[in-house]
């Protein structure tokens, strides 16, 4: 395995870590939203960010599969799903500390 190689396992490998993270996130939000009193309206806001995550896996399945050279350019032009990912966890996390 070259030294870029390498590099984006790690990368991806951190994507994966993340999407964990947010998972679990989506779960805790999802058993708070089920104890409010206005669950229908907290509900709408989790499929909103249920569809944010949809799209950082569909990016980071993109990602395992590119060829090498491919790899870096798109994720500058992507400007990498880390930042997108730590939006979407502050939301869930926001939203989690609302409701539970």
């Amino acid at each position: 395995m070259t030294n870029k190689e390498h590099l984006i396992e790690q990368h991806i490998l951190e994507y994966e870590s993340r999407m964990r993270h947010i998972d679990e996130l989506y779960q805790r939000a999802h058993q708070a939203a089920g104890k409010i009193d206005n669950a229908d309206e907290a509900q709408s806001r989790l499929d909103e960010l249920a569809a944010q995550r949809a799209l950082l896996q569909e990016t980071t399945d993109s990602f395992k599969t590119m060829p090498l050279d491919k790899w870096r350019e798109a994720t500058a032009r992507n400007a990498g799903p880390m930042a997108v990912w730590d939006i979407l966890a502050q939301k869930l996390e926001d939203f989690v500390e609302r409701h539970e």
